[in-house]
């Protein structure tokens, strides 16, 4: 079985009651989520062995978190404990011409406090085969900076491959402090995945004749983006979804996979939303998993961009789906009938 590592911030997700707005009624329901934490559940539900590492700390809070990794089969065992706090978001869910709005409450979480050291990366990545984070667990601190440059040395020395979805995130760090942090941590990096945004934000580079609020994205613009990244850092593969937002309840799907030759681009899927939030972790596990079961470019594009649209339609951070019901999708069913 192949296994994957990833390594970041797992966090409580508050959030109203459907599509309310904060204290339109007196409830919010709790969750859990996180970018890597997503992408770790993504891979087990699609039979992979998927290990999740963190610190949190040992109070109900910290152990309710570590159960919902495991409710779906992820191994916790690396997680090490300490600190005194989850993080935790506050999510907004938007509607129509009203969009989703996200409150961070993850300072001196027990992970944004942890230490270079703290983990043992020669164990962790001892029989691995692919290591994954996100540009959102740098930016939680100058420690977790170190702790993700420690990881890339480690994973590279044990011959793992790595992958890195930019996600720029504008209330977490300054742009200046994501390209310095950013461009470290590429060099160690095999597949890139961005989006729409996050090239121009980290990097600036950007896409020609595109204008993501008016819904106008140009395929040639990101082809050239995906060569200048792989160009600019010797990335074997660059993915880069592309999100055509008609609304917050309607968008358009795609992404775009340039391998080092060619440019692979996936068909387009037209969304009606239920929770946008993980649909680019959905998409990272999707794209992880295809190239580690052997897919080609072509079929592996399309498998992570099916994963993605499917998250789009469940509720919570967590993708719930099979690889058959991604590959049904990614073949062509896309009627949403009833199963019988």
């Amino acid at each position: 079985m192949k296994k994957v590592v990833t390594f970041g911030e797992i966090m409580l997700r508050l959030a109203p009651n459907g599509y309310y707005r904060f204290f339109q009624n007196d409830q919010m329901k709790a969750t859990f989520g996180g970018g890597e934490a997503n992408v770790a559940i993504s891979l087990a539900n699609f039979g992979l062995g998927s290990v999740y590492v963190t610190k949190l700390p040992t109070h109900a809070i910290g152990q309710a978190a570590v159960n919902s990794l495991r409710y779906f089969g992820v191994d916790t065992s690396k997680i090490i404990r300490g600190g005194d706090r989850v993080g935790i978001y506050y999510l907004e869910k938007g509607a129509s011409q009203r969009g989703s709005v996200c409150i961070y409450d993850r300072a001196h979480s027990s992970i944004a406090e942890a230490q270079k050291g703290e983990f043992d990366w020669d164990d962790i990545f001892s029989d691995a085969d692919w290591f994954h984070f996100t540009g959102i667990t740098p930016a939680l601190s100058e420690n977790v900076a170190e702790l993700c440059l420690e990881a890339c040395k480690a994973a590279k020395l044990h011959g793992v491959k790595i992958s890195c979805d930019l996600n720029y995130r504008g209330k977490l760090w300054t742009r200046e402090a994501a390209r310095r942090t950013m461009s470290e941590l590429c060099d160690y990096v095999d597949v890139c995945i961005a989006n729409e945004e996050d090239a121009k934000d980290v990097f600036g580079i950007e896409a020609e004749n595109t204008d993501i609020y008016k819904g106008q994205l140009s395929q040639e613009g990101y082809r050239s983006v995906a060569k200048q990244l792989a160009d600019q850092f010797g990335f074997e593969k660059v993915a880069i979804t592309l999100r055509t937002s008609i609304s917050a309840s309607v968008n358009d799907w795609a992404a775009l996979l340039y391998d080092g030759d060619d440019y692979y681009m996936s068909k387009s899927y037209h969304l009606n939303i239920v929770d946008r939030v993980g649909g680019g972790d959905s998409f990272a596990a999707g794209l992880i998993y295809a190239l580690l079961n052997g897919k080609s470019s072509a079929d592996s594009i399309e498998f992570a961009v099916a994963a993605s649209a499917l998250k789009h339609s469940i509720e919570g951070d967590f993708n719930r789906v099979s690889v058959s019901e991604v590959e049904k999708l990614a073949t062509g069913d896309g009627s949403g009938r009833v199963q019988r």
